[in-house]
């Protein structure tokens, strides 16, 4: 009987979680993110009234982490380290992009749509970039998407302007593309499936980036979203509609993947860039702390993956993950070497899904540089959390796996643990500041002004 025959009814028949990283096996992978949606903001993980079907769904059909984290506290920064697998003050996107910063995903990083387009994947990005600041978006000379290896692009430099409604400033391949009737998500979801339907390379496998503008503000959601929640507050309506907004966006593209007969070979993951803001409605679930935050309110978020025949279905895993571990993770399913010229923070997530302990060079770690002075940076090893101020002198101690809400300070109590993460953490804030560009940093000019207006 033919070997290759063999081999895949064994897989047929008892599929592996995931997949090795010398196979020749190519998935498509899709890798979507909400913007600003806190860990509390869905069905999926608790909400008593936000409807989320299709997370639901992505949750049944694949795993659900319960202590997933982006790598940051605020937006660009998350984002740059979803597509590099570098912290963010490493790669060079240490703060949120507004609108005349210098500050950029420089060129010489190596994203994975890079990796994957070398590799003989096409690739795709659709919704929110901010990666570039507003006037470096505007102009050529500057690493927009396909610097960093989309083929296809159609993006926003940050929010949806004016709001989700009508949206006025996407580009499509560098050319204006005018006013869109519609709302954000739904119409950046239009976006993707007509790519995949008609403007891919179907000789190839693909990769694509579908990042929604919901549900940061300035919010605005149909009506026949909004009019799910009738007895609910006027925000919180549209908030929450906002949310069911975007998982309905979510749906049409898995709808898609079904009909095309795609579903079987198409890794997807779900996250969030960072905490909630509870002005607009926003929810942490119960932790402390929210967007800007680098307590659990503002870094933890959703994240799901759906791989069928490699992730068990309803599978729920409280292993800590973040952000930059994504683009570990894509490379290795789709065996592809990770970058061997520079240090890589993230892992390959898979294999806690089989029980095993990821080993990570590089804690879990995070600055925010927006964050309130007394939590300007973290990191977490194993059950562990070390919550430190703006200079470094202060810090408190969190044991996060038993007290998830961080409301016991153990730092006076076990002042040995303290005294060996505090030198833990020190350590690797010296091992990524020196390789980031501090310049862009150490500069006043590039620092947020007290007191100033930001839509980040």
């Amino acid at each position: 009987m033919n070997k290759y025959f063999i081999a895949s009814v064994l897989l047929f028949v008892f599929p592996p979680i995931y997949l090795a990283a010398t196979t020749k096996f190519q998935p498509n992978i899709i890798v979507v993110m909400a913007d600003d949606m806190g860990w509390g903001d869905s069905a999926t993980y608790g909400h008593k009234t936000i409807q989320t079907p299709n997370l639901d769904k992505l949750a049944t059909q694949g795993a659900k982490f319960t202590q997933g984290y982006s790598a940051a506290g605020v937006c660009s920064p998350a984002r740059s380290a979803i597509l590099t697998g570098r912290t963010p003050y490493r790669n060079g996107v240490w703060r949120h992009l507004s609108g005349n910063d210098d500050t950029h995903l420089r060129a010489s990083e190596i994203t994975y749509p890079t990796l994957f387009k070398k590799a003989g994947y096409t690739t795709g990005h659709f919704g929110k970039w901010h990666l570039l600041s507003k006037k470096q978006f505007q102009k050529e000379g500057f690493p927009h998407p396909d610097s960093h290896g989309f083929d296809y692009w159609f993006a926003t430099q940050n929010n949806a302007i004016p709001s989700h409604k009508n949206p006025t400033n996407f580009i499509r391949n560098h050319k204006p593309v005018g006013e869109l009737k519609g709302y954000s998500a739904p119409l950046v979801a239009n976006e993707a499936i007509n790519w995949l339907e008609e403007g891919r390379d179907k000789t190839k496998p693909f990769i694509m980036s579908v990042w929604f503008h919901e549900p940061h503000k300035p919010i605005a959601t149909d009506i026949k979203f909004s009019s799910l929640y009738p007895k609910e507050t006027n925000k919180d309506k549209v908030y929450y509609g906002n949310i069911t907004q975007m998982d309905y966006a979510l749906g049409q593209i898995l709808k898609v993947l079904d009909e095309q007969g795609l579903s079987d070979n198409t890794l997807v993951m779900f996250t969030s860039d960072n905490g909630p803001v509870v002005s607009s409605g926003g929810d942490s679930g119960g932790l402390r702390g929210l967007k800007r935050n680098d307590f659990e309110g503002g870094i933890r978020v959703p994240f799901l993956i759906r791989w069928p025949g490699h992730i068990k279905p309803e599978t729920v895993n409280d292993t800590p993950i973040i952000g930059t571990d994504i683009f570990t993770t894509v490379l290795d399913v789709a065996g592809i070497e990770v970058p061997k010229d520079r240090k890589i923070d993230g892992v390959n997530l898979l294999p806690s899904l089989e029980g095993k302990e990821l080993k990570r060079k590089t804690p879990l770690f995070w600055r925010t540089h927006v964050s309130p002075a007394e939590d300007r940076v973290a990191m977490r090893i194993g059950d562990w959390k070390i919550v430190g101020n703006d200079t470094l002198t202060e810090f408190m101690l969190f044991n996060v796996q038993d007290d998830w809400q961080e409301k016991n300070d153990l730092a006076k109590k076990m002042p040995e643990k303290l005294a060996e993460m505090e030198k833990t953490i020190l350590n690797t804030w010296a091992d990524i500041q020196a390789e980031g560009p501090n310049e862009w940093w150490e500069d006043e000019k590039q620092k947020p002004v007290k007191g100033a207006k930001y839509s980040y």
